[in-house]
């Protein structure tokens, strides 16, 4: 039996420069935006085989927008950043499992 995939219900600006996500599992995640693009899942900003990240996190402009969010597939999503950065395509199941950074993911993250 196939498990079932967690899709995103709904997004929202929670503050400035705080996205947050509502999953399907109920789940409401909460992302600062430059986290997000300094942990940019593309190839030319983390490392394909070893997860390493290429881009260094000080590069990122303390003031990152996005300009738009669009869906890829029934998988991902594509963000396109003020500094012109659109590559990467972060997936549905990162975005769910690693990069939320609400109270209880980031408590069970450091375990």
């Amino acid at each position: 039996m196939s498990e079932a995939v967690i899709e995103p219900l709904d997004m929202e600006w929670i503050e400035n420069g705080v996205l947050g996500i509502e999953w399907s599992d109920g789940h409401k995640s909460v992302y600062p935006i430059r986290y997000l693009r300094q942990h940019c899942p593309c190839a030319a900003c983390t490392d394909e085989w070893t997860g390493e990240l290429r881009i260094k996190p000080d590069s990122v402009p303390m003031f990152i927008g996005v300009q738009d969010i669009e869906p890829v597939g029934r998988y991902a999503l594509r963000f396109r950043w003020s500094d012109g950065h659109d590559t990467g395509l972060y997936s549905f199941s990162v975005l769910r499992n690693k990069f939320c950074r609400c109270p209880l993911c980031k408590a069970d993250q450091k375990k």
